[in-house]
């Protein structure tokens, strides 16, 4: 079952990119644009976690934390645009679980997520599995069969990405964001480099190919055809 994940934020387009970034990733996203609205939607339908604006009109973010707190352990997310200290210790005193200042990276963003759901459900860091390709996200460990695969931490984070949307072909733009959160630049071959060395580390011990080029978009990890 998807973990339900209930954004509150009166900025439109934060909102869309919140609810595009974290459908993808494979969340079930309710919005709100206020805070009254956003307190109906949890008690009606208690979501697994809060991503929650400081910032609201009428109703504002501190008081709808409060609100939210009083009612259950949700794990919530604030969000602001102010970085003073005094304004984080005002959000925790609140009730919120961890703090985030605008802009923020949607990799950083999603990172926090997990770390809350799994502190919220004591959940054992999932082994992801395809093929006969497995990988501990708990010690990052990597295994072809049952050969190990030694991986650095960015060709760990391409591979998780990868295995965490079997079979979705994943645009260069997707990737340059999910693994390295800025953009090199149209002519950078760096996604070129990397799943060069997957492959690899992956086809070492001549393993049919997993991680296949498709042609003008992207790459995708598929079985072997």
């Amino acid at each position: 079952m998807r973990e339900t994940i209930l954004v509150i934020e009166d900025e439109e387009r934060i909102v869309q990119f919140l609810q595009r970034g974290l459908a993808y990733e494979g969340y079930d996203v309710k919005t709100a644009l206020d805070g009254e609205r956003g307190l109906d939607l949890a008690e009606a339908s208690p979501p697994d976690l809060v991503v929650l604006d400081v910032m609201l009109p009428e109703l504002d973010g501190l008081e709808v934390c409060r609100q939210l707190r009083q009612t259950g352990d949700i794990p919530i997310l604030m969000l602001t645009a102010k970085d003073a200290v005094e304004d984080r210790v005002r959000g925790l005193d609140a009730g919120a679980d961890d703090y985030l200042v605008k802009p923020f990276a949607l990799d950083e963003l999603l990172a926090r997520i997990r770390a809350l759901l799994r502190r919220t459900k004591s959940e054992v860091p999932p082994v992801l599995n395809y093929v006969d390709l497995k990988l501990d996200t708990g010690t990052h460990q990597a295994f072809r069969g049952d050969r190990p695969v030694e991986l650095t931490a960015k060709e760990y984070e391409l591979l998780e990405l990868f295995m965490r949307h079997p079979r979705q072909v994943l645009t260069r733009d997707v990737i340059y964001d999910r693994v390295w959160s800025y953009d090199f630049g149209g002519e950078s071959n760096i996604i070129e480099v990397y799943v060069r060395y997957l492959r690899q580390k992956l086809e070492s011990e001549g393993e049919p190919r997993l991680i296949h080029t498709v042609r003008g978009v992207g790459y995708v990890l598929r079985e072997p055809a």
